[in-house]
């Protein structure tokens, strides 16, 4: 089976598993597990910030950070298809009693003059604007990579008006490779990012937020709250130390991409959108099928992918996946359409 659901679905190579066979470890929420010590470090490191803090999924990481910058019943400003908006079950209102003011934007990131528009000042009557929330890159809208640029000139309008910005980048390095910028350039301008190992870096489970050292202090407690405070947790922290060695790796991905969605837009009824990292969004309308029809099509000949709307598929490379998986797929593929 060639498995194009997610970069989630990654299995853990040798070097990881021996790491988390060899692991040093002691209770993490004593402070003691020398391995998440060092992955903590080691994270921080590489997006310029002073410290981080490990947490068990990429989405506890955005929920954290959200009660961390905000007070009960303040607004965030997020892009509507953002993965905290959609994917996170309405955790901002569950964990932290804030409301989403949802933005429709061009390439899932606040202007300046939207930031300014939807802001609004807390007083008698309104608990007011505490977070603008990010995403680089952008899953739903096809795995886009945000120009630091982008990232910053929405930053610079939060911070105008004292709004603190959280960044989420689950496959924050995907596109620092697309860019090719560091890391930490698109880290600098925000307040606090959260970052997934368990993505294209291939690490069996874990996420990483990251930011001041007194934001994290704070994280950290609410952490053990949302019940993320782990005990000899070296054992899953060392394969993401691995994980964060495998970041030159993500280009290869990003290559079977264009090669994937090159040979999809050849096959009729099929529209592809040119991906920018791993991840290809194509629109199965002209096939007149729906959905879960050309799924099925699909799993017939060991094909998965994953539903992306009425009429839209995503296909997402990741480091399982060989040239020759791709083109394998592409086969596949064809022959379930050839037909139509």
């Amino acid at each position: 089976m060639i498995d194009l659901r997610s970069d989630t679905v990654t299995k853990p190579d040798d070097s990881m598993r021996d790491a988390a066979r060899t692991a040093d470890v002691g209770d993490d929420v004593y402070g003691e597990d020398p391995t998440v010590n060092d992955l903590e470090a080691r994270a921080a490191d590489l997006v310029g910030t002073e410290a981080a803090l490990y947490v068990p999924s990429g989405t506890m990481g955005n929920q954290i950070a959200a009660r961390v910058h905000t007070e009960r019943g303040q607004e965030v400003l997020a892009d509507r298809q953002s993965h905290v908006v959609k994917y996170e079950l309405g955790g901002l209102a569950q964990h932290a009693d804030l409301q989403v003011r949802m933005l429709e934007t061009d390439r899932g990131v606040p202007s300046p003059a939207q930031i300014a528009g939807e802001y609004v000042a807390e007083d008698l009557h309104r608990p007011g604007t505490g977070l603008v929330c990010l995403e680089n890159t952008h899953n739903a809208r096809g795995g886009l990579a945000i120009a630091p640029e982008e990232i910053a000139a929405a930053a610079d309008a939060a911070r105008e008006r004292d709004v603190p910005v959280h960044l989420d980048g689950a496959r924050l390095f995907n596109a620092a490779t697309a860019l090719d910028v560091p890391a930490a350039e698109l880290v600098d301008p925000v307040d606090s990012v959260m970052f997934c190992l368990s993505k294209g870096l291939g690490a069996p489970v874990g996420s990483m937020l990251a930011g001041s050292e007194e934001f994290i202090e704070r994280a950290r407690r609410t952490r053990k709250l949302l019940g993320g405070g782990m005990r000899q947790a070296g054992i899953v922290a060392a394969p993401g130390l691995q994980a964060l060695e495998n970041v030159s790796d993500l280009e290869t991905d990003h290559e079977h991409a264009r090669l994937l969605a090159d040979g999809l837009a050849d096959i009729d009824g099929f529209d592809v959108r040119a991906p920018e990292t791993n991840i290809v969004l194509v629109d199965v309308a002209g096939t007149s099928l729906e959905t879960e029809a050309v799924l099925e099509r699909l799993e017939e000949r060991n094909v998965l992918a994953t539903p992306f709307g009425p009429t839209k598929i995503r296909c997402c490379t990741h480091r399982d996946l060989s040239r020759d998986d791709i083109e394998t797929a592409l086969e596949a593929v064809k022959d379930a359409f050839d037909t139509i």
